[in-house]
């Protein structure tokens, strides 16, 4: 599944041929994905100018001079494709400008498009719960002590909560456990005070250093421009089960299951 830095990829790649442009022509292809396309889909994009594109969890913004947004999710295997030579069965909405085509690609169509009135954007009922995005400044470890103070499920199930932190998928909470040295089975209301100001910077340093990657080509996922991500080449501990731990300490990397996902870690350096 695309998690931040695939869908932070993603939005920055439309951004360079979208932003600025006025929407000529959209095309629905099929009646929706994980539900259906909102009704006046056509009506409220077609002849609008893009004014910017962002970002909130996992889902990606196409802001425009209407006065309403349009927000993405690509689900399990969604991706757009910027300019292809020809659309396929499973490009579901084309949106064109006067110099690009556009197609949103979803195969196994768990994604979703929404629209959204721009003044009610962080009122919207799946970003009103949403906890702080973890590359801004809502997410410290403060934050982290107050959402984990006496709390006995682990650490790393917590960190999937999108209460907790907006955003944070397997891959990633995985990565920033391990460069923390904290045990991913670890009762959050037992992570220390220390354990978790070293956390925080660990956070947004594996998801910048991912996004400038341009991502995790993990299955389906591929960046807007047709090329893959190549962060998974970077990976200490997902999917290393067996492997030594690059902590150097001889631990081997283990793989467990929480919550019904795979989680790796050292057992010796995590603690």
């Amino acid at each position: 599944m695309p998690e931040l830095p695939e869908v932070e990829t993603t939005v920055r790649g439309l951004a360079r041929v979208l932003e600025g442009e006025r929407i000529e022509r959209v095309a629905v292809r099929r009646e929706g994905m994980r539900r259906a396309f909102p009704p006046d889909l056509v009506q409220a994009l077609t002849g609008a100018r893009v004014t910017g594109l962002g970002r909130r969890a996992k889902y990606g913004i196409v802001h425009t001079d209407r006065g309403r947004s349009m927000v993405f999710h690509l689900g399990m295997s969604g991706r757009w494709r910027i300019d292809p030579a020809e659309l396929d069965k499973h490009d579901h909405l084309v949106l064109e400008t006067a110099r690009h085509r556009l197609a949103l690609n979803d195969v196994r169509r768990f994604g979703s498009v929404d629209l959204v009135e721009e003044a009610g954007l962080e009122a919207w009922p799946a970003f009103a719960a949403l906890g702080p995005e973890p590359l801004g400044d809502g997410l410290t470890a403060a934050h982290l002590r107050a959402a984990t103070k006496g709390r006995k499920p682990a650490i790393k199930l917590m960190l999937l909560d999108q209460r907790v932190v907006a955003g944070l998928g397997n891959i990633y909470v995985c990565e920033a456990l391990w460069r923390a040295r904290i045990d991913p089975r670890k009762p959050g209301g037992k992570v220390t005070g220390p354990q978790l100001e070293r956390l925080v910077p660990e956070i947004r340093a594996v998801l910048e250093q991912s996004i400038a990657d341009g991502g995790s080509s993990l299955r389906d996922f591929v960046r807007p421009d047709g090329e893959l991500g190549y962060f998974a080449s970077r990976f200490d501990v997902y999917g290393r089960e067996g492997g030594d731990c690059r902590h150097r300490d001889e631990g081997i990397i283990r793989r467990i299951v929480q919550g019904g996902r795979s989680t790796w870690f050292c057992p010796r350096c995590q603690r």
